[in-house]
């Protein structure tokens, strides 16, 4: 706890849009529609080409041979994921005031880890029982009234703001069930490379369904860099705001289906 809390005074110190209550979605709207500034934009450029050439060298590879497995293989692998990413979103849904949505995807864990064999399988779905989006520390924290400071760009994981990136330490807190399990707590039944390689594999995941979009992106941009930023600042605000409006280039579905023509 004691971490959460000097995090969210860093935020404080580095955001520019400060912190205020807010009042409604309105509110909500204006604080985060605000220009995000990228105060360290020498330094995200170094970081941003570092991470070019670790997903050319390893990442885009890897994306490639996971699409040739099969369909059924992907699909599940998508869906175990998915199911994991409950434990993040039914807690922040309940801090953001969100029971309804707590509720549906509580009972969306337990019955895709049963009866769908730990998430392979969304019987949930077909029960009525509809997906909803993910949430995340950051947008409770902006739901909260605290702005998204400095864009910044971190090794590996890659875009973020000052806001998202601190916000999680939450998650190596206490707040994400799957890693205290695994990493934190010492468990006969899974261990710490269950989370790695679960993490792994999302990004791998997610790279494999946005080769051809990223592909179109960089060759139509002047300034890849830029469009990239543009790109996950506009899905960060509209997932922040609940919205399934598609916005510009893709859709409200973790950069899903990018479009870029």
């Amino acid at each position: 706890m004691k971490k959460i809390l000097l995090a969210i005074i860093f935020i404080f110190t580095i955001s520019g849009n400060g912190f205020a209550a807010s009042e409604g979605s309105e509110d909500l709207s204006k604080n985060n529609n605000k220009p995000v500034n990228d105060c360290f934009e020498g330094l995200n450029r170094g970081i941003f080409a570092f991470n070019k050439a670790l997903d050319d060298a390893i990442v885009e590879p890897l994306a490639k041979g996971y699409r040739k497995l099969p369909s059924p293989i992907r699909t599940g692998t998508s869906n175990v994921l998915d199911n994991l990413g409950n434990l993040i979103t039914i807690p922040n849904n309940i801090l953001q005031g969100q029971l309804g949505s707590a509720g549906i995807n509580s009972l969306r864990l337990l019955i895709n880890t049963t009866i769908g064999i730990v998430g392979i399988f969304d019987p949930a779905t077909s029960f009525g029982l509809e997906k909803n989006g993910k949430e995340d520390y950051g947008q409770t924290l902006a739901s909260w009234g605290v702005g998204p400071g400095c864009y910044i760009v971190l090794p590996i994981l890659g875009p973020s703001t000052a806001r998202d990136a601190v916000a999680s330490i939450a998650s190596f807190s206490g707040g994400d069930p799957w890693y205290n399990i695994t990493v934190r707590n010492d468990t006969h039944y899974v261990a710490d490379f269950d989370y790695y390689a679960s993490r792994v594999t999302k990004g791998v995941d997610f790279r494999s369904k946005n080769i051809e979009a990223f592909d179109n992106l960089e060759k139509n941009s002047m300034d890849f860099y830029a469009s990239v930023k543009s790109l996950y600042l506009q899905d960060r605000r509209q997932k922040i705001l609940n919205s399934k409006r598609i916005i510009d280039t893709l859709d409200d579905s973790d950069w899903e289906e990018i479009e870029t023509n």
